[in-house]
């Protein structure tokens, strides 16, 4: 899943994005309200993470343009806030949850995939195709029950691919997804992606593969499929 931190304090935005990127997450950060309008238009994300003390603007005004578009975001806001009347208004004006600073790292974690298994309608959802399950609360990824150790983005990989089965995985909507926008990915760092994952389910005994689908991206099959194809 793909986050937005939205935090102007460089030490605490830093951290933010090494934590949640070592747990899986594709993690985006700017530093002021007008950047994150900027990036909420222009990307697509999964939650965003929001401090309300921005240098520009209040965050409850980036808050409120997010709601307005009527796209619903799972928003948690940080602040040094710790009034009720602060914290009521952020939850009244559309937040999901409300994290005062300071604050432990696995707490905001555990609040954060809190909103997102709510806005999923999920406490665990096991996606699967064939032979081959992944669990996306925790990560896991099982060929016939067994377990298949899969890099982050391996892993992410596998979850996009079987959330939009028996639909195509375009390959850009994979390079959006899969990648932050400070990174600098090469033109064939997704074909090595899906190169790797392909040879870890295959080594797995997975009866699912992955197809190229020329010009346009990758789908999962099973075999009557992929002969049917032939």
């Amino acid at each position: 899943m793909k986050l937005l931190i939205v935090e102007d304090h460089q030490e605490l935005s830093a951290l933010l994005y090494r934590h949640l990127e070592r747990m899986g997450f594709a993690v985006d950060t700017v530093s002021t309200g007008r950047k994150a309008l900027h990036a909420l238009a222009i990307g697509q994300y999964d939650a965003l993470v929001l401090d309300l003390g921005l240098p520009d603007m209040d965050g409850m005004e980036v808050l409120a343009s997010c709601r307005q578009s009527g796209k619903y975001l799972p928003c948690i806001v940080l602040t040094a806030r710790d009034a009720l009347d602060s914290r009521l208004a952020g939850l009244n004006g559309g937040a999901d949850d409300y994290v005062l600073k300071p604050f432990e790292m696995s707490e905001l974690e555990a609040r954060l995939r809190a909103v997102l298994r709510r806005a999923q309608g999920i406490h665990q959802q096991k996606l699967s195709l064939g032979n081959v399950a992944f669990e996306t609360e925790s990560r896991f990824a099982t060929v016939n029950g067994k377990q298949v150790d899969l890099l982050r983005r391996e892993a992410m990989l596998l979850e996009e691919m079987l959330r939009v089965w028996p639909r195509i995985t375009v390959k850009e909507r994979l390079e959006e997804h899969l990648y932050a926008s400070r990174e600098s990915v090469t033109l064939n760092a997704v074909e090595a992606l899906v190169s790797r994952l392909r040879r870890k389910l295959r080594d797995g005994g997975a009866n699912v593969q992955i197809d190229t689908v020329r010009g346009v991206g990758y789908r999962m099959v099973l075999p009557q499929e992929a002969h049917a194809c032939a």
